[in-house]
């Protein structure tokens, strides 16, 4: 019976003295003269099998010399050790090598400091710690996709190459096929006619756009996938290259949507923590202790909406002294928003109705046009993890919004068409995937939870 270790550590009450079969590699090999305890990991758990093999095994002594990084395929006996730390093991009647694995692997079996492994990007989902993430990562994926399939949303795959930077921050990663050495030039700029989609071209930089043209006739949508920003940050928060969970929905104002939030942000994290115990208990113990308990909280807490005209004045009212003092106007920094949420509400917080000019073109002006219902998500440890709007959809506002950020109209006929043909009150968010999982994980480095990161100055793999 060929099998996994995460269906025997489920069913081996069961499987006492069966014969089975696993495959996988050797996480560690201790020998003796006459015995063997072989670890194993097959990639269906984080947890590992213990092999135990003597010397009735054929090419004992081979199997002896089975350096850490092997891959093999394992027969034996399952046997139950209730006095044991582990409850079961395999007594092994045949070993066979599969894969070998010269002395030089990278990934012995002793602590590796996070720098080193992600120089070994390819290797260093074979140890606990990565491993545990991006198994979290694979489940929690699901569970947002499953959060909206629920509820009836469509899923949008909205371009990677767009001519339109959403954000209007310019930080862009250009799309070009012409000759970087010898580029095409008309009155001494480039010749963007000769180009491949003769226009200027980039990565996109969010789906939210492209997005708002589906709720417009979906009414539910979302989009899910990787989004770019050649943004030069050197921060543990900040990569070059990650994923976006944005829904967008027609007839839904700013309420409407922090409902959404709210209940998307409790289901993923109660997901995870149903159906990744054994990952989340090793966070727990090893990475970020207590952190069950506070995401426990987070899924039964009541989320306050506070405007931020009150935050400011809490934070200017507060006896805590900050690094970064705060006026009206200014965005709230790290220290500012574990304050709101860890010493002042000791909860997740909204804080809704931001002043404009800090805020991006889209987001609907309220009447006192100096804020726009703008919000953005707190969390206790994290700070911000959500950030969303109700979309302007009065075609004169965007308009003359567009105008005084010195946005591209021309360049966006299609988007301000959404108003005119049918345009109604539309409200979305953006979520970077990312965050939510060093979030949930308690991993404090963006670059420890994406597989192959790319940051500035950095793009290996």
């Amino acid at each position: 019976m060929k099998t996994t270790v995460k269906f025997l550590n489920e069913n081996y009450l069961s499987l006492e003295k069966k014969n089975v079969t696993v495959q996988g590699w050797v996480r560690s090999n201790r020998s003796q003269k006459e015995f063997g305890f072989l670890v194993l990991n097959d990639g269906s758990a984080l947890s590992n099998l213990q092999i135990v093999y003597d010397s009735s095994l054929p090419d004992f002594g081979k199997v002896a010399k089975y350096g850490v990084g092997v891959a093999v395929t394992a027969t034996g006996t399952l046997v139950l050790t209730p006095e044991q730390k582990q409850p079961y093991e395999l007594k092994a009647t045949n070993i066979i090598l599969e894969g070998d694995c010269p002395p030089d692997y990278p990934i012995q079996p002793k602590r590796h400091t996070r720098e080193f492994l992600r120089e070994q990007a390819h290797l260093r989902m074979r140890t606990n710690l990565f491993n545990a993430v991006f198994r979290v990562r694979s489940l929690l994926s699901f569970a947002i996709h499953n959060f909206f399939r629920e509820r009836d949303f469509i899923y949008v795959h909205t371009p990677i190459i767009t001519a339109n930077d959403a954000e209007g921050a310019g930080e862009t990663f250009a799309v070009t096929t012409l000759d970087l050495e010898n580029p095409p030039k008309v009155n001494g700029k480039i010749d963007y006619s000769r180009d491949f989609f003769a226009k200027p071209a980039n990565l996109t930089v969010s789906g939210q756009l492209e997005a708002e043209a589906f709720a417009l006739a979906f009414k539910k949508v979302y989009t899910f996938g990787p989004t770019f920003r050649a943004e030069n940050s050197n921060t543990p928060r900040h990569a070059s290259e990650f994923w976006m969970i944005e829904p967008e929905v027609a007839f839904a104002d700013i309420h409407d949507i922090m409902d959404i939030v709210e209940d998307m942000i409790k289901y993923v994290i109660d997901y995870v923590l149903k159906h990744a115990d054994e990952e989340m208990k090793f966070f727990d113990a090893f990475v970020a202790p207590g952190k069950i308990e506070q995401l426990k909280k987070l899924v039964g807490a009541t989320i306050y909406r506070c405007d931020y005209r009150d935050a400011v004045k809490i934070l200017s009212g507060a006896s805590q002294k900050f690094e970064n003092r705060i006026k009206y106007g200014d965005d709230l920094a790290t220290e500012h928003e574990k304050y709101l949420t860890d010493v002042h509400f000791k909860s997740p917080v909204f804080i809704v109705n931001w002043p404009k000019d800090i805020k991006a073109f889209y987001m609907r002006l309220n009447d006192d046009e100096e804020t726009v219902a703008a919000v953005d998500l707190l969390v206790p440890g994290a700070g911000e993890l959500v950030g969303g709007s109700q979309r302007e959809e009065r075609y004169d506002y965007l308009t003359r919004r567009m105008a005084e950020m010195k946005i591209p109209a021309d360049e966006l006929k299609w988007y301000l068409d959404l108003r005119k043909y049918g345009g109604v009150v539309h409200s979305g968010f953006g979520v970077g995937f990312e965050r939510l999982i060093m979030y949930i994980t308690g991993v404090e480095n963006i670059r420890d939870v994406i597989p192959f990161p790319r940051t500035p100055k950095n793009c290996n793999f």
